[in-house]
Order: C-alpha cells, then structure tokens, then sequence
C-alpha cells in the first residue's frame, strides 16, 4: 500500500435482483426499493437502491482488492445520483494515506462510484491489512 495507489476500477451491473435483495438483507422495506409503481407514485421513475447495500458494495471493493484479511475500520460514505436498474455503477478508488505498525498497515481509501447519471457514492474508508496480509 502506498499514497497514490489507484484501486482497479469494479463494475457493478444494478438489477432489479441486486437492488430489492439488498433491500430485503438490511431490513429496508420502504416501498421505493421493491415497488416500481409505488416508487413512480412518489415521483421516482423506478426502485432505486437504498445506502446499506451501497455502503455493503463499497466495503466488498475494498476487501476485494485488499485482500481476505483486510479489515474496515471505517466506512464513511454520501450518496448522489440514484441507482437504477439496467445501469452499471463503476467503482474507483485511491490511497491517500498509509499508516505503518508493526502489526500491519491501515490505509485511507477515497472511493467514488459513477452510474450513468452521475455520480452515485463518494467516501473514505479506513481499511487494516495486518501484516503478512494480502495487499
């Protein structure tokens, strides 16, 4: 890991599938990420994703690339334009700092993630390799 390190970019497909599961793990029921008719009603033309499954798939491009034994210390993230289905959202990510320790190195990585529309999802996450981890 160092300072400047660019992560190699993730393509992530959004289905309709992708979007209401990940509704249904993190208890999100509101109506807008299953209900394409109800979500029209409200004035959004279609389900759209909801923040935990975002902040989930940035914590899985982060682990991805730093490997099994990475650990999150922290995921702080903000969200933009929707996520809809039929588009792709590509994640990309850089270090921007790197603390070394004994028992491994914890960096700070600056993730953006783009769809078709604009841009979905910026934040920083705090991630730990411990030593002899995979980087």
């Amino acid at each position: 890991m160092r300072p400047g390190e660019e992560l190699p970019p993730l393509d992530v497909p959004i289905t309709r599938t992708l979007i209401v599961a990940g509704a249904i793990a993190s208890r999100d029921y509101q109506d807008v990420h299953h209900d394409a008719e109800l979500a029209r009603a409200k004035g959004s033309p279609d389900i759209f994703m909801n923040i935990l499954t975002t902040n989930g798939l940035v914590g899985r491009y982060i682990t991805d690339h730093f490997g099994p034994t990475a650990v999150l210390r922290k995921v702080a993230i903000r969200l933009g334009a929707p996520n809809y289905p039929g588009d792709t959202m590509v994640l990309t990510g850089a270090v921007t700092h790197v603390d070394t320790a004994p028992g491994g190195e914890t960096a700070t990585v600056e993730v953006v993630g783009a769809n078709g529309i604009g841009t979905h999802v910026t934040g920083t996450v705090t991630v730990t390799v411990p030593a002899g981890g995979a980087a």
